[in-house]
């Protein structure tokens, strides 16, 4: 596609667009690795409301959506912030308190249900989950299953292997797809055209991408499709899933985005403990999100210092000498 069918606009008009109160979304990124920060915050600041969220193993976005009351229910295997939070602190707070509503897959079945959501396919079999709760503890129950079109009938199926014993597996288990309505990620290299590149580990992100009906993708360096094209191989999100791109340097922060920047320990650290407390928490979300008006405009509040102690070595991709504490 030629420049004229550019893809790229801005953040304001990326979640305006596409993250409609209610929307099933999804995001990428795993525990404090390349959440989509930026956006996360942009739908903050936009007070979406009711979202159904998917996550495969996220932390920091997944928590900071449903501290700001963003979300309406939760799909994910894990949810947890590394040390600073093994399990995230909002989203445990709303759990406990009933605000949300809730249900977990195991981090093989979620892979597969996004997978699955790819493919086009209604489900996908697998044997991860047999012998344990999660199939009998379901998060939805049937009549609110009944009532919602775009929830599965059933929480997953299991059933006799229809080949008997090949295989060694008398059971199977079948995981339905998801498809959200949006999904959102985080990207090292983009073009004009939604062409993506992901350097370090892709995670979910490229079975989220291509799961989904429609794609957000914002990206630290927006650049010339030849760049992308020279190493093709190098490149796994196609432009015909992108529908909008979005140029936002740090867009990951406070997570890291590899060959980029680390996680922000000190970010990480200051949250931990707003988050912990209701009243310190309302300041952190007026101070940091619904104070500045741009993502550019919280990085402005942090100390450049940290900002350069974070900056990844070009050998690592990881930041040197950092005190994770």
């Amino acid at each position: 596609m030629g420049a004229s069918h550019t893809k790229v606009i801005d953040l304001k008009s990326a979640i305006e667009t596409y993250v409609p109160d209610g929307a099933h979304i999804s995001i990428g990124g795993f525990t404090i690795n390349r959440n989509p920060m930026a956006a996360v915050y942009e739908i903050i600041r936009q007070h979406k409301k009711g979202l159904h969220l998917y996550a495969h193993s996220n932390g920091q976005g997944v928590d900071e959506l449903i501290g700001a009351g963003c979300v309406a229910r939760l799909e994910i295997a894990y949810a947890g912030s590394g040390r600073f939070a093994p399990t995230c602190i909002r989203f445990r707070k709303a759990i406990e308190r009933g605000d949300i509503g809730f249900e977990d897959y195991s981090n093989y079945q979620m892979t597969l249900r996004f997978m699955a959501g790819a493919m086009g396919v209604p489900f996908l079999p697998t044997r991860s989950g047999l012998g344990t709760d999660l199939i009998r503890q379901w998060g939805f129950q049937k009549t609110e299953r009944q009532n919602d079109i775009k929830l599965p009938d059933e929480k997953l199926v299991v059933l006799d292997n229809p080949f008997g014993t090949w295989a060694d597996t008398p059971k199977v288990v079948l995981v339905p797809a998801i498809n959200p309505d949006v999904t959102i990620i985080h990207v090292q290299k983009a073009d004009a055209d939604g062409l993506s590149r992901i350097n370090g580990l892709p995670f979910v992100d490229v079975e989220q991408a291509k799961a989904s009906r429609h794609l957000i993708v914002t990206c630290e360096e927006l650049v010339d499709t030849d760049e992308l094209k020279s190493d093709p191989d190098r490149n796994q999100v196609p432009p015909f899933c992108v529908d909008a791109v979005v140029h936002v340097p740090w867009g990951a922060f406070p997570t890291a985005c590899f060959g980029r920047y680390d996680y922000d320990p000190a970010y990480l650290n200051h949250y931990k403990q707003d988050a912990a407390d209701d009243i310190r928490y309302k300041k952190y979300l007026q101070n940091f999100i619904y104070g500045p008006e741009t993502h550019e405009q919280l990085l402005a509040k942090i100390n450049p210092a940290q900002l350069d102690a974070i900056r990844a070595d070009e050998r690592t991709g990881y930041a040197t000498g950092l005190d994770r504490r």
